[in-house]
């Protein structure tokens, strides 16, 4: 995919003059001079609203992830932007609170400690945890394959591993953590066995474990999102590999025990059926839920459900225009509905594939549309999951707005 070429081309650009160094725990970096919060940007009234918009430098841009709350204030990464890494920046954390006062936390520079983190932050009793795409100094190569660090709400970060690539270490993580009993697990892009990607596991104190290899046979290739926890055993996704469509595969849902033993729950085949979930799954009374880029009637995405046993369903089929395209992220449940984003559509832009839109979905496949982004100032392409506080949604954008660097933004439903 394109996203994917832009994502890792940018990585390389930015980690020209890189260091070397893998393995094993950092020493903590002390929190940068944050500067003075932004005060919120003024919103008409609405159930829709810009709280933020980013302008890059030290401010941060582009976020790709979405955001989490600890203790009423929310906390994301920006892609691009930050002091370090010369005038595109290696990204950022910040923290945000719901009234739209935005803080730069911590810029990372591209060198052992990581740069574009793409992923969601894990909260662990006040200590986030998160993973950059490139940086780490891990690989043959300078721009690094990626790291697993923490970080406290105050912006002192450590890094707990960086990856080196290759068959038993793996390499660029796209996905946020998940936490089962103490140990962190998650997925990297490429690298393992096969270099199609691999599920591993991470200590708060650095001891790394590959889990599973991807590309053996019918098995998955390329998991971009993160896993979730059902009764001990984890679910995911991989964009591609399984058994439907043609050799490259449309993607799988798998699952895999907390000691690597993995299984193909459902290939997915194209055409009607969904195809390519870049997405994680949700659990909603014991049924999974999750979205996929391409497939569906119109060959643009879907909502789809699938049972722990592997009965996979399409709910919605997104029909690109004005009911949006693409969607590329969770979804949310709220009191019984199902809320995302989707890439494109929604025609809000003055663009003919659109800037994206906020919607729901009944379990039952009845969607709506909540908001139609229009670019500029109201900012475009969404490529995170949306997070429930007190009733209100807030999500990212990772275009548009000022300079063309993101949004924070709220909606009521």
């Amino acid at each position: 995919m394109s996203s994917d070429y832009d994502r890792f081309a940018l990585g390389i650009c930015a980690t020209l003059a890189m260091l070397s160094g893998c393995g094993g725990s950092q020493p903590p970096i002390a929190a940068q001079g944050a500067s003075k919060p932004s005060a919120r940007i003024a919103a008409p009234a609405s159930p829709y609203k810009v709280l933020y918009r980013f302008r890059g430098g030290q401010y941060g841009a582009n976020p790709a992830a979405g955001l989490i709350n600890v203790s009423g204030t929310l906390y994301g990464t920006t892609e691009a932007g930050g002091s370090g890494c010369g005038h595109s920046g290696c990204g950022t954390v910040f923290s945000i609170t719901t009234t739209g006062s935005e803080k730069p936390l911590y810029s990372f520079h591209g060198r052992s400690d990581g740069h574009s983190p793409a992923a969601s932050l894990l909260d662990v009793n006040d200590i986030l945890y998160g993973t950059t795409f490139n940086g780490g100094g891990g690989c043959g190569h300078r721009a690094g394959c990626g790291t697993v660090y923490s970080m406290s709400t105050a912006g002192n970060e450590q890094v707990l591993y960086c990856f080196c690539g290759g068959a038993y270490t793996a390499g660029w993580p796209d996905a946020s953590l998940i936490k089962v009993k103490g140990t962190l697990y998650g997925t990297t892009r490429w690298g393992g066995a096969t270099g199609a990607g691999a599920v591993f596991s991470v200590t708060p104190g650095g001891k790394y474990t590959l889990l599973h290899s991807f590309g053996s046979g019918y098995d998955g290739v390329e998991p971009e999102a993160s896993l979730i926890d059902v009764n001990g055993t984890l679910y995911g996704t991989t964009t591609g590999g399984g058994s439907g469509c043609a050799s490259g595969g449309c993607g799988t849902v798998f699952t895999i025990t907390t000691t690597g033993k993995e299984n193909v729950l459902y290939s997915f085949a194209g055409g009607s059926d969904a195809a390519v979930p870049y997405a994680g799954l949700i659990d909603v009374n014991g049924t999974l839920y999750g979205t996929t880029d391409y497939g569906g009637a119109n060959d643009v995405g879907t909502v789809f459900s699938i049972t722990t046993d592997g009965t996979e369903k399409v709910l919605y089929s997104f029909g690109g225009g004005s009911n949006g395209a693409r969607p590329l992220a969770s979804l949310t449940s709220v009191n019984g509905a199902l809320y995302g984003t989707t890439f494109s559509g929604g025609s809000g832009c003055d663009v003919s594939s659109g800037c994206g839109t906020v919607f729901s979905v009944t379990t039952t496949g009845t969607e709506n549309v909540l908001h139609r982004f229009g670019g500029g100032f109201d900012g475009s392409n969404p490529r995170a999951g949306l997070i429930a506080v007190n009733g209100t949604l807030y999500g990212t954008t990772e275009f548009a707005g000022k300079n063309n660097s993101g949004t924070v933004f709220a909606i009521t439903p």
